[in-house]
This record gives structure tokens, sequence and C-alpha cells, in this order.
């Protein structure tokens, strides 16, 4: 029996009468916000039938928007195109821009532009007001190197299309700069987007950062990607989730949903996955993506390769149903824009795909408040940039007409009030920070009269919630207490009261302990992470209350665990967890251990690393004659005797990095030998046959406890030899003719695949790639190159592979102290050891203790001329065969 501390006992009772004191007639009141995700087929009875065509043309060409990476739109039309001809991989600054391009008369013809302003790498542009922001990379005016890279804001009052100055600094150094230095941008901080709720959201790739400085001093970290948001002044920094790879943009729906396309997200593969996001979320990689997956919120679905860019949530009631309410994701790779169709499952959702609009290497979407979709095309710039790469088209449906929003700056109160009411999010969120700029006084009124009238579409209602609580800070709290006690809006009023820390002055506990076991999951999610932001341990107790699902398994050993399962019954423990921990809820948890609320106290437990947690967990394993607990405790400790070491920004994980867990780069801490000391004397209790448990602990959760046994790598070493020098001076018919020769009459004959899958060993691509799944990743994998490339681009890599190098997969040069030198690329890597594997397929494994220096090289490893000793039917048949891998 647990033992509880009579102060807990007694908070625990006094939280407990507010959810009890009358009969629990609560309900969920989820119609309205099920129906707005519509399915398809639609049910044409609700919706009407619809006319599907879109109308796409040119906006602007690469002589005006030069390799497009992002781009963004006011809401009168005006794009804001991110020029960076640095591209993913350069490292010369002077190469990015940012053009304003303006269509004054609304006939879908370009008339104007203007270069904005002259910054590099502008992965993340947002046009609100008179201000413009952007995310970019600062470059030292004195070294010419990357100093990181930096949210900032420019004002444009005079409305010239031209910044009227300098640039505000937001955030400082939100990437790591030695990453950006020694690779480019292909990893680094990415898209912004702000919502409804007026924080700005932060695509932060899997470089992560080191200190980011906020404008109110605040300092934070990531190891790794995630989403990290802030305030329009640069203030309130704080991370949003956790544990992405190589995200771009954030899409983000009127409730206040986020979702993404992740850029390579797997590490063993180039896999991409689309994603909902619930705040305070772990999503796992790398270290725990493979053998730890129950810990985390998995992906809605593994869509195998591409390249996930741009995102944008659709609602705008003005475009055909059928391409309305849904999350719109670009993929570069797959050179399409798709649409993922999301159907509520408790607190999250499942999701069905389709393609939606090809373009050629899409970057980036947004849409103004007139309806108008404008979508950026890399078209083929190459991972350095090009001057004749990259274009802009504007995409309407048939049959729409422009309808032009007031001029915003100059509209009433009344007009604005009305805009917060539109049909489409365009329009409530300018109207919004309009409101919120121009009326601080009055804003609230105008946004709390909407957030009560039931009348209204539950997105303008939410849209009235957030601008009341942005405009009214803790002075909202009675209002918004009111407006949680109605089912409908129950969710977003708990939210908005605990969206802020520092409006939190007052906020009682008691509402959201009685939405712990809300009848909705999603007022349940919003109330469980709000609980962890408002900090009052004494929540801890009800939030222990949780129930963890069967789902909650452990991968079997040699197995990866599911991570791209939607598994909504996941959710709510796993935010209970990150709000005990953010608690620090260490004695109610360890209160709890034997009780029905043990398995998420252990489950939290394995992130405490405090040494009352140590003491706690030892004397409850002591206390408890039940075998199945022991053997969980044991493994609580095992997972505690290391934790990851802090980030200094110093390195980087790789596009291959071990992905085996639970740490990446593990240290000890204080308690550490206390518990090894404990679990050596418990091995030696138990009989020599079941002695592999602690062997199982000490290899899964790398403890490197020697008298355990030694733990396994997963650093493979797979070494190929081929002579590649006798394949390339062979000479036939595609040595002897041009590119462009060969490039025409790859493109027309049709090929043999089964000829080119000869081919594909005999021309020793076999030495640096893997075809099939479950093989050891070399090169890059050609396993899904079909999904990723079209024939004409595998063509030019493999006849001119300098051009495109694989991301992930350029030379590296490395000298070690004892003035040795090695070049291949990366096939494994640790935070102690690396693999390089060279041009012939010999593989080196070295001790990075022992490296001096470290380049990355701008050449492939790939020679020109593997193909030349080939016919254009056997170039042909090898493209084909590559051509088929999807």
């Amino acid at each position: 029996m647990s033992k509880i501390s009579f102060p807990v006992l007694a908070a625990a009772i006094s939280i407990s009468a507010f959810a009890c004191s009358s009969p629990d007639n609560r309900k969920a009141d989820l119609e309205e916000l099920i129906g707005f995700y519509p399915q398809f087929p639609l049910d044409t009875a609700k919706h009407g039938v619809d006319s599907t065509e879109l109308l796409m043309t040119n906006f602007a060409g690469p002589d005006i928007v030069p390799s497009p990476a992002a781009l963004a739109v006011s809401p009168y039309g005006h794009v804001f195109v991110g020029i960076d001809m640095m591209g993913s991989l350069g490292k010369e600054p002077g190469k990015g821009a940012i053009v304003r391009l303006v269509d004054s008369n609304n006939d879908g013809e370009l008339d104007s532009h203007t270069e904005f302003v002259k910054v590099d790498n502008p992965r993340g542009i947002m046009a609100v007001r008179d201000q413009v922001f952007v995310l970019h990379t600062q470059f030292s005016e004195e070294t010419g190197e990357a100093e990181g890279m930096n949210l900032v804001v420019f004002e444009d009052k005079d409305k010239d299309g031209v910044a009227d100055g300098p640039s505000k600094i937001l955030i400082k150094s939100i990437s790591s700069t030695e990453s950006i230095r020694s690779r480019g941008t292909d990893h680094s901080t990415n898209g912004i987007r702000m919502g409804i709720d007026g924080w700005i959201y932060i695509a932060v790739g899997d470089f992560g950062f080191h200190n980011a400085t906020d404008r109110d001093g605040t300092q934070l970290t990531m190891l790794g990607g995630g989403i990290v948001r802030v305030r329009p002044d640069g203030t309130e920094m704080e991370e949003y989730i956790h544990g992405t790879r190589n995200i771009y943009d954030v899409a983000i729906d009127p409730f206040m949903n986020i979702y993404t396309r992740g850029n390579t997200n797997d590490g063993g593969g180039w896999n991409i996955r689309f994603i909902h996001y619930t705040q305070s979320g772990e999503y796992g990689y790398p270290t725990l993506f493979k053998n730890f997956t129950e810990e985390t919120i998995p992906a809605l679905v593994d869509l195998g390769g591409g390249s996930g860019t741009g995102s944008y949530f659709m609602d705008d009631d003005r475009w055909p149903a059928k391409y309305n309410h849904v999350p719109m994701m670009a993929d570069w790779g797959r050179s399409h824009l798709y649409i993922h169709r999301v159907a509520m499952d408790g607190p999250s959702f499942t999701q069905q795909d389709e393609e939606f609009i090809k373009l050629a290497q899409i970057t980036d979407i947004d849409v103004d408040a007139s309806g108008r979709m404008f979508l950026a095309a890399w078209d083929g710039a190459g991972y350095y940039g090009s001057e004749e790469k990259g274009y802009v088209v504007r995409v309407v449906p048939k049959d729409w007409t422009y309808q032009a929003i007031p001029e915003l700056s100059s509209a009433s109160i009344e007009v604005l009030t009305e805009l917060l009411k539109a049909n489409n999010s365009v329009s409530r969120f300018h109207a919004q920070q309009e409101l919120l700029a121009r009326f601080p006084d009055e804003a609230g009124d105008a946004a709390l009269s909407i957030a009560k009238d039931k009348s209204l579409p539950l997105a303008a209602r939410v849209a009235g919630i957030y601008t009341y609580a942005q405009a009214t800070c803790a002075n909202g709290r009675d209002e918004l207490l009111k407006l949680a006690e109605e089912e409908k809006v129950r969710e977003f009023a708990l939210r908005a009261l605990a969206d802020r820390k520092t409006c939190l002055q007052g906020v009682p506990l008691d509402p959201f302990v009685a939405g712990v076991t809300d009848p909705n999951d999603r007022v349940k999610s919003a109330a469980i992470v709000a609980l962890g932001r408002i900090g009052n341990p004494e929540a801890a107790t009800e939030l222990l209350k949780v129930k963890v699902p069967d789902s909650f398994k452990q991968p079997e050993k040699g197995t990866e665990g599911p991570h791209a399962t939607p598994n909504s019954a996941i959710v709510l423990p796993h935010v209970a967890v990150k709000s005990l921990v953010a608690l620090n809820a260490v004695d109610a948890t360890v209160d709890a251990i034997g009780s029905d609320k043990s398995a998420l106290a252990l489950w939290a437990l394995r992130y405490m690393h405090d040494p009352k947690a140590v003491d706690g967990l030892i004397k409850a394993y002591q206390d408890t004659d039940d075998l199945q607990l022991k053997m969980e405790i044991l493994g609580t400790l095992s997972r505690l005797y290391k934790k990851e070491a802090p980030y200094d920004g110093s390195w980087w994980w790789g596009t291959r990095p071990d992905t085996h867990g639970p740490y990446y780069k593990a240290i000890t801490w204080e308690s550490s030998d206390q518990i090894k000391d404990f679990l050596l004397d418990e091995r030696a209790n138990f009989e020599a046959t079941k002695r592999q448990f602690f062997a199982d602990l000490n290899e899964r959760n790398r403890m490197d406890i020697e008298e355990f046994g030694e733990a396994e790598t997963n650093l493979v070493i797979q070494e190929t030899e081929v002579d590649l020098e006798k394949i390339k001076n062979k000479k036939g018919q595609v040595g002897e003719s041009s590119i462009e020769d060969v490039m025409i009459a790859v493109q027309d004959i049709k090929g043999d695949p089964v000829t080119g899958k000869a081919l594909f060993t005999s021309q020793g691509c076999i030495a640096c790639h893997s075809i099939e799944k479950g093989q050891p990743l070399k090169g890059p994998f050609m396993g899904q190159i079909g999904s990723i490339m079209n024939r004409s681009q595998i063509t030019e890599s493999i006849l001119k592979p300098n051009a495109s190098i694989s991301q992930g997969f350029a030379s590296v040069l490395i000298d070690t102290k004892d003035d040795k030198s090695y070049m291949g690329f990366v096939t494994a890597e640790t935070a102690d050891e690396v693999v390089l594997q060279d041009i012939t397929g010999t593989a080196t494994k070295l001790d990075k203790s022992t490296i001096k220096t470290r380049k990355v090289m701008e050449t492939s490893m790939m020679p020109p001329g593997l193909v030349n000793s080939l016919s254009f039917e056997e170039l042909a048949s090898l493209i084909t065969y590559l051509e088929q891998q999807k």
C-alpha cells in the first residue's frame, strides 16, 4: 500500500470537491467541431455540388524571383518572396533578398515589384500590418561567416514596398551556428506562422540551437528539432513540442491544431511523416524513435520518400468544399502540394492524404484575404540555388471573383469586429491584429461579444476568445471562466486561460482539475497541459489519475516500435506525464508507486533525475513483494542511471544518428553510483539463469555497466569493394556523347528495368547505395528515389554528380591527430564514434576524440563517367529501374 502524506491528501480532497460538488451533467458538444473537417467524397446534400476546377497562372519567374525558398502574402495580396540563391548547402553571404510582388488592379497579372530588403537565407516570412517578420541567417561583416539564425521584424510604415530601415531582432541565435557554418541551412530553423492565439510558431530543424535569446532575455536550448513559439514583440519564448527531425513549416487551423509534413524524419531512411501536434508533446527523434516509442506521440502516417516544405491550413468558404478545411502540405521531393483530410479521433486525428497540385519542387504556400493562393517553386534550382530557376504561381477556384478586404489601417472598430466573424481565417486573423494594435482598450469588449454569441460559427467564437485573452491578459480571467462553463467552447477557454504564463495571476486550479475528467477528450488534453503550465504542485494527485492504455508497451528487443501509427489513447497520459515533470512532482509520483496510479508514476519518474526520486524508487522496491512491480522499478532506475548531456551547440548528430536511445550523448550524474550499487546488489540476489534481465536493461538503457555485460553497438560496417576507375574508363555511346544529347535520348527510351537492375551492380552503384529496406545504409538510399526525383533529375544526378549532391551525403574529409586522412561519407554516427565509407566501399570506424579536423567537401564522392561505357538503351534501363523504386 503506498503512503500519501497529509498535505497532499488534503489538497486532493479540496480539489476533488469542485468536480464532485454537484451531479456531473457535462457532455461533449463536438458536433460542430467534428463537422468542420469534411471527409471526401463529400455529402453533397450538406455541402452542395462543387466545381473542383482550379485556375493556375504564372505570377513571377526567375528573372524576378529566382530560387524562392519561402513566401508570405499580406491580406491585400502583396506577395513577399524569400530569394535564397545560397540554397540549402551554400555558405557564401550576399545571395538572398525578399522581393515584394504587387498585382495593383487584381487582374491576376504582376504589375510591379520591389526589393523589400536584402537578407541571407530567408526561410520564414510573415506579413502583419506594416511589419514583415523574417527568419534568416545572419553573417558577420568582418569574417563572412554565419553567426546563427535570427527572427527579426522589418517595418514599412510608408507602404512603399521597401523596408524603412534595419530590422529589430526578436530572437537571436535560434539555430546552431556551428552546424550552419559547416553544412549550410538544410536542417536549420525554417518557417514561421502566427496563430489566432497571437503566438509566432517557429519550425526548428534538427540542428537545434543553444542559448537562443529573446527580447526579455529568456534563453532556450533545444537538442534536435521541434516547434518554438514567441510573442510578436519577441518576448515569452518557449518550447511548444520537441522531437521532430527537419520540419520546414507549420500549418495552424482555426482551433489551434498544428500540423507538419516532417522532412526526412526517420534517419534510417528518407521517409517523411504527417504529424498532428499536442502542446508539450515529445515526438521522439532520434533517441526515442526506435526502442522507446511507447513514450512518444506517434505521427499520423508514414508517407514514404519525399521532402516536406511549406504548410498551410485552408479555411476559406469561397473555395470548393472539397479543398476547404484541410491541411495542405508542400513536398519539394515529390513536386506536389498534398491535402491531408483529417478526422477527429479523441484528442488527436486520423488522416487521408491525396495529391492536389503538381508543381516542380514546390517550396511554400500562402493565401490572402480574398482567397488567392500563391505557391513558390524551386524548379530545379539545386542545393546551392540558381539565378535561372524558380517561380511563383497564383491559384484560384473556377468562377472565383475578387473581393477586396477593407483597408484595415483606417477601418473602424465596428468594421474590424465584423471581420473577426469572417468566413475565412485570413480576414479574422488580420482583423484581430488590427483591433489589438489600434483599439487596445476596446478590443476586449468587442471580442467578448463574439466569443459569447452562440449563433456564430465556432471558428469565429474561438477567434473572439483568443482576441479577448490577448486584449485583457489576467484581467480577462473571470469572463474566460464563465465561457469555460459552456461545453462547446470549454476547450478553448481553458487553453486561453493558461496560454500565457505572464497572464496566470489568480487563475484557479478548479476548472482545470475538473477538466481532467471531462467527457470531451480535447478538454481533458487542454486541462492536463494547462495544469503543467500553471505550476501548482497540488495538481499532481489529479494528474496521476489519468489512465495509461494497454498500448503503452516497449517494443520487443530487436524490433522497431510503431512511430507513425495513430494512437490517440496515448495522448492524455503522455501530456499528463509531461505536466508531472513540469511540476517536478517527485513526492507525489513516488507515493503513487504500487497503487492503481503506478504505471503513470513510473513513466513520469523516468525523466526525474532527482536524488529524491532514486531514494523513493529504492524504498518502494524494498517495500513490495510484487515481482512485476519490482521489475518495473528496476527498469525505471536503469533509465535514470544516465541522463542527456547538456547541449552546447558545438556538435550535431548528423543525418545518420544513433537511434538506439534513450539518450544520444549520455552522462552519469550525482545518483548514478547509488543506482549502480543497488542494481549490482539486486543482480547478485537473482538466480544465474535470470540475470539476463540485467544484461537486457544494460543494453536497452546504454548504462555501460561492465558487470552486466558488454553493450551492443549499432554502428554497422558493411564493405563492398568495386574498381570504379576500371568502370568509368570504358567508353560507350554515353561516353562519346554530350550530356545534353544523352539527356534527350534517354528521356525518349523506355528501357528495361530487369537490365537496369543488373547494371546497378555491374556499374558499381551497389558500392555506395542500398536498394532494399533493411539493408545497412551506405550512401543515398535508392529504394525510394523514384518518389523523390523524376526521370530527368535521376539522369542528371548520374551524369553530373556534383550538381545535385544528396543532402547528408556530401563527401567528408577527416584528418586525425596521428596525421592520417580519411574521405568518404558518414554511414553511422554516435556521440563518440563515426563510420566513414570511401568510394571503394571500404568503411572505417573512428573515435571522435582522435579527430583533428572534419570538413564537408563541396564535390560528390561519386566520380563522373561511371556510365560512360553504356549505350543509351542501357542507361535508359538503369534509369527506368531507379525510377521504379518508390
